[in-house]
């Protein structure tokens, strides 16, 4: 099991917020600033009809899903988004350059990319590109091959994830963290004794379901921090939102393949066209894994009558939004430009959404925050929010500027903990308030 180190929680979104501010400001090709083009209302599928997950795979064809389009509404998350339609927050925000993560524009339509390019590899088992931050799982029914696909969570930077071949070698339900010795290390550093083994329960990192890899100290399993799928944030293990590990459990026998590769630029063929998929390049991969990208099109393009768009397979590279975008020349094919996405209606309930509970004049509260600007404070308890095990956290107007509170709790000792986890991940001093009505 991998845990978050201390501020990789809260220095990830400054990350994503830095690189989002900085695509923004390149020139964008036209087929993908249209995916942001606002019609005057979206009427759309009922999201349960639009394919996450589960995907056949026809003959020839290397691209699976279709790209949707999604109206946002007020105290939506990204993160919620991402959840909801099986995506990890490094596709949404990627997919979506300038949107706030914590607090989008409600009325805001941004892209949901469910549609992705099959990683080279052999198409057996389990196979997981990690610079895309998605795991693929094959198999065969009895009409044609079939594709799952599954968002993670993988090994923070100074803590990768290895590539190369394993197997799943044992399954556990419930399973207990052994602390390894140098995790424990690390927290007590931070002030966060930890204990010998975790057993079965929100506080246990690992989640429902685990699956154990012939890689020793490597596992794919669930979380109790789902806001933390598509980020670099564990030791190494590789974590999945609770829904997908408790399929992908039931999908995946021991001794199953498993097959770890670092992929950023993708492409493929579907009915015949072919596209480019680019991701930001993890650490140290970026010029070998485009040089090798381009050989490969060069090579194809010799072997073809058709021509490459090359302008456009540079746009592709530099936006690294993540999507299948089509690179041939106008009159090859290309007219088909990207498909356009579905529109999808808003649920009625974005599925994990954490709630705060209602305020209680008996119960304990730790102030987290003392804001002049709204959003500011409103980003703050989304944040708070959307740690694991859920701190639930509200904004309260005060005169001249806002304040964020986690709460309730039941005594002064679960307000200590909060307050302690604040302090460890997020770097935040609370302040512990007490009990109004103390009876």
């Amino acid at each position: 099991m991998r845990q978050i180190p201390k501020h990789s929680f809260f220095c990830n979104w400054l990350r994503l917020a830095a690189f989002c501010m900085f695509i923004l400001s390149l020139q964008g090709c036209a087929f993908l600033r249209s995916f942001q083009e606002k019609p005057s209302r979206l009427p759309g599928l009922p999201d349960r009809e639009i394919a996450r997950n589960d995907f056949s795979v026809a003959a020839g064809n290397d691209v699976i899903g279709r790209l949707a389009l999604i109206s946002l509404e007020k105290g939506d998350t990204l993160p919620d988004i991402a959840r909801h339609f099986s995506l990890g927050i490094n596709a949404i925000s990627d997919a979506n350059p300038g949107v706030d993560i914590w607090v989008p524009e409600a009325g805001q339509h941004i892209v949901l990319p469910l549609s992705f390019i099959l990683p080279d590899a052999p198409r057996r088992g389990i196979v997981i590109n990690l610079a895309t931050m998605r795991l693929f799982r094959y198999k065969v029914d009895a009409r044609s091959p079939m594709v799952s696909t599954y968002p993670v969570g993988i090994g923070a930077e100074d803590r990768p994830t290895p590539t190369g071949q394993t197997r799943v070698v044992r399954k556990t339900t419930r399973p207990t963290w052994h602390v390894p010795a140098s995790i424990a290390e690390r927290h007590r550093k931070q002030g966060d004794i930890l204990p010998a083994q975790i057993p079965p329960g929100p506080e246990n990192p690992l989640g429902e379901y685990a699956l154990y890899l012939g890689k020793t100290g490597y596992l794919i399993h669930g979380t109790n921090k789902p806001a933390s799928i598509g980020l670099q944030a564990t030791n190494g293990c590789m974590r999945l939102y609770p829904e997908n590990i408790e399929k992908l459990y039931r999908d995946t026998p021991v001794n199953t393949p498993v097959l770890i590769v670092n992929q950023p630029y993708l492409i493929g063929q579907r009915d015949g066209v072919l596209y480019m998929e680019a991701h930001r390049p993890l650490e140290g991969l970026g010029s070998s894994e485009l040089e090798r990208i381009y050989a490969k099109l060069r090579n194809l393009e010799k072997k073809s009558p058709r021509k490459l768009d090359w302008n456009k397979i540079k746009a592709v590279q530099a936006e690294a939004r993540g999507i299948p975008v089509p690179i041939l020349k106008m009159g090859q094919g290309s007219e088909i430009e990207t498909e356009k996405p579905i529109v999808v209606e808003h649920p009625d309930t974005l599925y994990g959404k954490p709630e705060t509970p209602e305020l209680k004049l008996n119960a304990w509260y730790v102030l987290a925050g003392d804001l002049r600007d709204e959003i500011d404070a409103r980003r703050m308890a989304a944040i708070i929010n959307h740690q694991g095990p859920q701190i639930p956290a509200r904004v309260l107007s005060r005169d001249n500027g806002f304040r964020v509170i986690a709460g309730p709790f039941r005594n002064i000792s679960e307000a200590r903990e909060a307050a302690k986890r604040l302090k460890i991940d997020l770097d935040i001093d609370g302040i512990l308030i007490e009990p109004v009505d103390k009876g």
